[in-house]
């Protein structure tokens, strides 16, 4: 079944809806703190459209349309097919009603109205074994095994790793024009020192030069 829905903007990760009555006999924390870190990513190049993403004894399944994500998690013995209908559901509707506004919310849980169609929805899709959701799984066309699964570890570490790296790249980068400017100075100070009593005495003699030509 499904256990709670976060609704967010890809642009930046703002949460504009999510389910508020989760199981309370359940402790969703730390994966709705995985959901966060998952939207911090999703603006980046690349990213998948489609996506199930497994983690501990759930699965997350995600879809993106419009610039806006819909992220659910789900036991693991729930149908990915039933879990991506659902998802195109809640898609259907809140583009319906709010898609021309997301662009200008600025606080998160903008559109928190928005739970009492996820509660309804859910409940229709509770039960896997319904014979709503098993004709809605053999009517379904979508293929479902071409999208992409990974391990929450994979999307959050290769995240952070791309980070770190990004990082020291900028700090290679600064190191560089560091060094290549101290390296600039040495240079100049060692010309200095090489040549440059040479050239005071040279400068020296041409001030004695003129003024012995120039006054006398």
């Amino acid at each position: 079944m499904v256990k709670t829905v976060i609704i967010s903007r890809v642009a930046d990760g703002l949460p504009l809806a999510a389910s508020m009555d989760d199981e309370e006999s359940e402790d969703l924390t730390e994966y709705k703190n995985q959901a966060k870190s998952i939207f911090k990513k999703l603006s980046k190049a690349g990213t998948e459209q489609r996506c199930s993403i497994e983690t501990g004894q759930y699965y997350f399944h995600y879809l993106i349309e419009y610039g806006i994500c819909y992220l659910c998690l789900c036991e693991r013995s729930y149908p990915k097919k039933l879990a991506f209908s659902f998802l195109e559901e809640l898609q259907a509707e809140f583009q319906a009603k709010y898609g021309t506004e997301v662009g200008t919310v600025a606080r998160p849980y903008a559109f928190v109205k928005f739970d009492t169609f996820i509660q309804k929805t859910k409940k229709q899709y509770k039960d896997a074994r319904a014979q709503r959701n098993i004709n809605r799984i053999n009517e379904d066309l979508q293929d479902v095994t071409r999208i992409m699964t990974k391990n929450i570890q994979d999307v959050l570490g290769r995240g952070e790793h791309l980070d770190r790296m990004s990082t020291l790249s900028s700090t290679l980068s600064s190191e560089s024009k560091k060094y290549l400017k101290d390296a600039k100075k040495l240079n100049w100070m060692a010309i200095y020192q090489k040549y440059g009593p040479l050239i005071a005495v040279a400068l020296f003699i041409i001030i004695i030069l003129y003024i012995r030509y120039k006054w006398f």
